[in-house]
């Protein structure tokens, strides 16, 4: 985990979402990266199901991760997939 996100956790589990924008993209690169695998489609229950692992506001974290390009959702809203390349 980047050294600058290890204050927004607490027991494994994130104590709050960063207002920051650069530091939440860190952050949520970093969630993506350790709870998703690139080959694979995820259902959005699935999806939920990994962010609540970490934090409660599932859809907070799901939205910040599609408009921030790590996760791209199908138009009808039935899967999700990581994308490989982050910046």
């Amino acid at each position: 985990m980047p050294r600058r996100l290890t204050g927004f956790f607490a027991h494994g589990r994130l104590t709050a979402i960063p207002v920051r924008p650069v530091v939440r993209h860190e952050l949520l690169v970093h969630l993506t990266d350790t709870l998703f695998d690139a080959d694979r489609a995820y259902s959005e229950r699935e999806v939920n199901d990994a962010f609540r692992t970490v934090h409660d506001d599932t859809s907070a974290l799901r939205r910040y991760c599609v408009s921030d390009g790590l996760l791209v959702r199908e138009r009808d809203g039935s899967s999700y997939r990581r994308v490989h390349a982050h910046a």
